[in-house]
């Protein structure tokens, strides 16, 4: 299964992923040792264990994850894949392509001083993680509570934590079983496979449950889907001399062989896979939800981009410019209203794209409706069929609806046209991990859906008088 690590920046989740997989043998004393003189010569000491996940140059230079890492564990009943995700808001995007892969979740928190509330307030990035997270599907969440041993194990502060988190867990939509807490100190290891050792005494007063490693154990695997169509969404283009080309990505549906034909969309180029990657292993096919990278033949590399979805030619994926979704508005302090602009993220890709009309409020418990077409705000959309529009309502925090959106149009060389591009999208009733969108404008996340169904006719929004 696949496990997304998250946090606010310097939470430690690099740390204590890179301490964990040495713990558990994934990691050799060797490397270890490579990696600890290497950190100390640069005066980053602190860093060496991060420096398990964090592999580039660039990275460990700044002592922060900038881009998605994957590294594979076993425990005794789990075969695991982690993708550690950056933590700094100016890496966000990259966070949402690594939580679109995600089976679970393990939210790293700093519990000294100050800095878990700096990490939960807003702006935080621990707030917006947890919220991306269950807007992409994740229902199960591990909450390390990571530095308590430089607040002496105080049991005090670990529940004041629990207490402050549990309610927004509950709010973002995680059941309380299905949300589970744990203390270490990843740089020390404790707490991680065993909470053996003297410096875990402090702990070891109060604190009587399983270690971080037992509750991974214990995670749930999600069904796979395997008998729908191949749907593969790509996360990662790697290209070499000639018309070497691979990707990767997770697969969300059905199972992808050797040698099968997969069509490239949006596009009309045809790929043949020559060999599947799984674990550093080459295998001769691969199922829904594994994280794979592809060998492609037969194609031109510059056809196949991030964000690009493979599938098979007589099944393609539908593409869309008009759909309407179900969101939920996050607590945003700028409202939503007719011609909001934003960014739309789906898996690995982001466009830019506009809500057109508002078409009903739901009540958030039940998705029922409440209020059909409000009328509250005058603002007028243009569409190129002349059907009558409703006016828009403003969508503030906490609201859930359903709205139509648009992508917008970008420009096309040197000249000022725009083209307004069709992206591959696909139904929530029809593939549950295809049919999530999220919506940021100004750095932030603002809300999160699923895709209802799509539109024959586009609409566009005219310049403002």
């Amino acid at each position: 299964m696949n496990l997304f690590l998250s946090g606010h920046v310097d939470a430690g989740k690099s740390t204590l992923m890179g301490r964990l997989l040495f713990e558990l043998g994934r990691i050799d004393e060797k490397t270890r040792k490579t990696n600890e003189r290497a950190s100390d010569k640069l005066g980053k000491g602190s860093f060496s264990w991060a420096w398990g996940l964090d592999g580039t140059t660039e990275e460990r230079e700044r002592g922060i994850t900038m881009d998605i890492a994957l590294q594979s564990m076993m425990t005794p009943r789990r075969q695991i894949t982690i993708l550690d995700a950056p933590g700094h808001k100016d890496f966000v995007p990259n966070m949402i392509s690594g939580a679109s892969q995600a089976d679970s979740a393990l939210l790293v928190v700093d519990a000294s001083t100050g800095e878990f509330e700096a990490g939960f307030q807003r702006g935080g990035q621990t707030r917006e993680h947890l919220l991306l997270v269950r807007s992409l599907g994740v229902s199960q969440v591990i909450v390390a509570i990571n530095k308590l041993d430089q607040v002496n194990w105080s049991r005090a502060r670990f529940e004041e934590i629990c207490d402050a988190l549990r309610p927004f867990l509950v709010q973002s939509g995680f059941h309380p079983s299905k949300t589970k807490f744990v203390p270490v100190s990843a740089y020390h290891g404790i707490n991680l496979v065993s909470s053996n050792g003297t410096e875990a005494d402090g702990l070891r007063e109060w604190y009587k449950g399983p270690t971080l490693t037992d509750l991974l154990d214990k995670l749930e695997p999600p069904t796979r889907d395997i008998l729908t169509s191949l749907r593969f969404p790509v996360s990662n283009v790697f290209r070499g001399q000639g018309s070497y080309l691979s990707v990767s990505g997770r697969i969300c549906g059905g199972i992808v062989q050797v040698g099968e034909k997969l069509r490239v969309l949006p596009g009309d180029e045809i790929a043949v896979v020559k060999s599947i990657e799984l674990e550093d292993e080459s295998v001769p096919w691969a199922m829904s939800g594994a994280n794979v990278t592809l060998s492609l033949t037969s194609i031109d590399p510059v056809n196949v981009l991030v964000g690009s979805v493979l599938c098979p030619p007589s099944d393609p994926v539908p593409l869309a410019t008009v759909f309407t979704a179900r969101i939920i508005v996050f607590d945003i302090q700028v409202p939503i209203t007719a011609g909001t602009s934003f960014e739309l993220f789906h898996h690995s890709r982001d466009v830019p794209a506009s809500a057109l009309k508002l078409l009903s409020t739901l009540d958030r418990a039940t998705g029922q409706v409440i209020k059909t077409s409000p009328r509250y705000m005058d603002f007028i959309l243009v569409q190129i069929h002349a059907d009558p529009v409703p006016h828009f309502s403003v969508l503030t925090k906490g609201t859930s609806a359903e709205i139509q959106i648009g992508l917008r149009g970008t420009h096309v060389g040197s000249s000022s046209n725009t083209v307004v591009r069709p992206i591959p999208l696909e139904t929530f009733a029809n593939n549950k991990d295809m049919g999530r969108i999220l919506i940021r404008r100004g750095g932030e996340t603002i809300a999160a859906g699923v895709l209802q169904n799509q539109c024959r006719k586009p609409h566009v929004l005219m310049p403002s008088l």
